[in-house]
């Protein structure tokens, strides 16, 4: 190969770029707008508001939508979702969870209590809270959502500590809900974290695994004891009404007896005495009509009659003359 020719020492050849200074002016404030345009627009979802502050210090709450603030930090945004209903769970864990105190790293510790009469027992219960005043939340309050969960806890195992065992596990747990709702509610206003207590509920609520069976059979045989209470309970309500309307039929019936007797007694009494008032006047007179209306009433039952005059001379053979049957006369009915 020809060897290479030799390059002559000597200064290099330089290269003159033309720099404008204006224009990367002009490109560096564009730039600077187009980056602070940018950044001046922010969207608010439907379910939060936007605490605004300017040069750290609270400047005004957006509600949702499309919004503008002033860029390279003067103006800051906070995004605090006060239309979702939010909970901490206590003694469990959900998968997936998006809320970094939903729940504890150590769920079985915290749902270890002690009840009043120093039995054991495993709790698990949910708090569902929102928050009711951004400004409070951010600003008057340091950590409100940690704090939360530690006064939820201490709450809870304050309201257990004042119960039996047999109260949180069967009767008691709708109180203990109310009362653990009340306390939280009133601690929170107090002390003006921003938030609003919205429920407080026992999940599963269990003895120690060692006396768990025993619990069971306890709950079996109160199951059994109400069932039976309530069967009791069905035969009194449809032995006991009709009892007492059997015995109120028989009262009305005696008592309409007793006034159809008194009212006969007093009808006879007051018949006997216009009859002696008539007896009175002519003895004569209504001694013979009471004859003769007796008679009228006692010869028609008789089966056969033979009248003979007392001043007859003779009495005649007529007694084989067949006479026609009476017909027997209706007995009356006896109310009994």
């Amino acid at each position: 190969m020809p060897n290479p020719i030799p390059r002559l020492p000597g200064p290099a050849p330089q290269v003159h770029v033309d720099v404008n200074p204006q224009k990367v002016l002009l490109g560096l404030i564009g730039l600077i707008a187009f980056i602070g345009l940018f950044s001046s627009f922010y969207t608010v979802p439907t379910d939060s508001v936007a605490v605004v502050q300017r040069l750290g210090a609270y400047h005004d709450t957006a509600e949702p939508g499309l919004h503008f603030k002033l860029p390279f930090g003067i103006d800051t945004r906070e995004i605090i979702p006060v239309r979702r209903q939010l909970k901490m769970e206590f003694g469990y864990a959900t998968p997936g969870a998006t809320n970094p105190y939903q729940a504890s790293q150590e769920p079985e510790d915290e749902k270890s209590m002690v009840t009043g009469d120093l039995n054991a027992a495993t709790v698990e219960w949910v708090v569902q809270y929102s928050i009711s005043d951004p400004k409070e939340y951010l600003f008057d309050f340091e950590a409100p959502a940690s704090t939360l969960r530690d006064m939820s806890e201490a709450v809870m195992r304050e309201v257990v500590g004042d119960r039996t065992v047999d109260e949180v596990l069967t009767v008691g747990r709708q109180e203990a809900e109310t009362s653990a709702l009340e306390r939280l509610q009133t601690i929170v206003h107090t002390l003006k974290m921003g938030l609003h207590i919205d429920q407080v509920q026992l999940l599963n609520v269990n003895p120690p695994s060692e006396v768990q069976s025993s619990f069971d059979e306890v709950n079996r045989a109160q199951q059994e004891k109400e069932q039976l209470i309530q069967q009791a309970r069905g035969e009194y309500n449809k032995v006991v009404p009709r009892a007492k309307g059997e015995a109120e039929q028989k009262i009305s019936a005696a008592q309409g007896y007793a006034a159809k007797r008194v009212n006969e007694a007093e009808g006879d009494a007051g018949r006997f005495i216009a009859l002696l008032t008539e007896y009175k006047k002519a003895p004569e007179v209504t001694r013979k009509r009471i004859y003769l209306e007796t008679m009228g009433e006692v010869l028609p039952d008789l089966p056969g009659k033979i009248i003979l005059d007392d001043k007859a001379p003779q009495f005649l053979p007529m007694l084989q003359m067949q006479q026609k049957k009476l017909a027997p006369k209706p007995q009356p009915e006896t109310t009994r």
